[in-house]
């Protein structure tokens, strides 16, 4: 049998620690020559299997496409196919495996995946891709808790925005004030909040002044718009939604950044003809081919049509009706329908598993607020001992340190309990609020609510041609299948069990 070998890596640690492409590569044409395979081709490259976009990965997929006869394709681990159970690449060789149109061979870990597999092979298999699911997350999860310490200390981990340069100190990665650059971007606000340049036009001075991008090319018009809106540059860090003071220097004075603020937002309001139109899909919907965005514009001046804006030039301009776009979506919020008997069913369950988790959540919060006095005590005593001089500045300033890092840790953990809370109750209240009557809601609505009620309940919405696609976001996808198959919501309840 012919067979394919594909080696992978995503990190350096598995490079030098003998995952490397070579080793790989080494490994698995022993084993077919054990096989009696005879290798036709030979993929190897450097990416992630944990993410969504894997361009090498489809590479090869779309090689197994082209060949007409069974195939062997081995890999050397089930984590070097992917780490991430819920790729659709993984579901596509694993039915192919059983379709019996190739064979899937993981030397290191001895797994087979074939149409003759036994139903004990096919649960090997399916735990090892929680493995290596759950060794992917386990190290994501470390990775965030000390990238989020790191945050807190005012250290940024990452690529150095422009004006500033990756460091290295003693194997420590920091950052430090690009001498060069720092103050032409300065220089780049400056002149922006005057109000008297477009992001164009303030990217043909900037090129004249000098100033590049990393790769040494002129700085695009979309790099300028998104340096001109980052808080960095004033001193503050953001990171999954949360702002943080960093350590560095600062390029850009707060005054000139808020004047910088204003003239964008001038220009954001003339920049699109409609963007103040109440067009119900405004801003949803994505061309399927480039990307781009589907556009809305009033022809006769009543009738809505929407059509990919072709900003790449790619495409061709072809308009839709919204009457047309809005009915599959009419048809699928009809079949999120839930009855209120179903909701009903819900709220019980809800009840029932609430009581326990709203007893923990109140004492959580008093734990905390108890903590955060007795810390502010301890400072204030702190401070009493400095001015006493019962301690020296350097013990002082370490145990303040300390304290404060502490306040700030229980302050972010209680705005995290109150926001939790206020978003349960809320979320699902209005989630039983939709699933009971979804359709009536929308089509009651105004367009700017449409809007918002539809970019709640869809994603990735798509238009080829005159067909729009879209995907359900969660829970309301749950509450789908739900509202066809009646026994789920049921097995769910049984098994509820409170927060802790």
């Amino acid at each position: 049998m012919k067979a394919v070998i594909l080696a992978r890596v995503s990190t350096e640690e598995q490079k030098d620690a003998g995952n490397s492409l070579p080793a790989q590569i080494h490994r698995l044409q022993e084993y077919c020559k054990r096989k009696g395979f005879v290798a036709v081709e030979t993929f190897s490259f450097d990416e992630s299997a944990y993410k969504t976009k894997r361009d090498e990965f489809d590479k090869t997929l779309e090689y197994l496409e082209s060949t007409k006869e069974k195939i062997a394709v081995c890999f050397d681990k089930v984590d070097r196919l992917s780490r991430n159970v819920f790729d659709k690449r993984v579901s596509l060789l694993y039915e192919k495996a059983v379709a019996d149109v190739i064979e899937l061979h993981f030397a290191s870990d001895g797994q087979v995946i074939s149409s003759s597999m036994s139903a004990v092979e096919k649960f090997q298999f399916g735990m090892s891709l929680g493995l290596a699911k759950y060794y992917s997350d386990a190290i994501s999860d470390n990775v965030r808790r000390a990238f989020e310490q790191k945050l807190r200390n005012g250290e940024w981990i990452g690529q150095a925005r422009i004006g500033y340069i990756n460091t290295q100190d003693g194997g420590k990665n920091d950052l430090a004030l690009d001498e060069e650059k720092a103050p032409l971007v300065r220089k780049m606000f400056e002149l922006y909040a005057t109000g008297n340049y477009s992001i164009k036009t303030l990217q043909k001075e900037m090129g004249k002044l000098g100033l590049k991008s990393r790769n040494t090319k002129i700085i695009s018009p979309s790099m300028i718009h998104k340096t001109l809106k980052d808080k960095f540059y004033i001193g503050i860090m953001t990171s999954r939604g949360k702002e943080y003071p960093h350590k560095y220097p600062i390029i850009v004075p707060k005054i000139t950044f808020d004047r910088v603020q204003k003239v964008l937002s001038s220009y954001d309001k003339k920049t699109i003809k409609y963007a103040s139109k109440p067009f119900a899909l405004r801003g949803l919907i994505r061309c399927n081919r480039c990307s781009g965005t589907i556009t809305a514009e009033i022809v006769k001046g009543k009738y809505t049509y929407y059509s990919c804006s072709n900003f790449k030039g790619l495409c061709k301009r072809i308009y839709v009706r919204e009457e047309d776009l809005l009915a599959p979506i009419r048809e699928l919020l009809q079949a999120i329908h839930l009855p209120q008997d179903r909701v009903d069913e819900v709220v019980q369950a809800l009840k029932a598993s609430n009581e326990n988790k709203n007893h923990f959540h109140k004492k959580a919060l008093r734990q905390l607020q108890l903590e955060y006095e007795k810390i502010q005590t301890n400072l204030d005593r702190l401070l009493d001992l400095r001015i006493e001089e019962s301690i020296t500045q350097e013990i002082y300033d370490k145990k303040f340190k300390s304290y404060k890092e502490r306040q700030y840790e229980i302050a972010l953990k209680l705005e995290e309990y109150t926001y939790a809370d206020e978003s349960y109750h809320i979320g699902v209240e209005m989630v039983l609020s939709l699933a009971s009557r979804a359709l009536e809601i929308f089509n009651g609505s105004e367009p700017d609510e449409k809007r918002q009620l539809l970019n709640l309940v869809l994603q990735n919405c798509r238009l080829s041609g005159k067909n729009l696609t879209f995907e359900l976001r969660s829970p309301f996808d749950a509450i789908l299948e739900t509202a066809h198959h009646p026994t789920v919501l049921r097995r769910q309840d049984s098994n509820l069990r409170p927060s802790d």
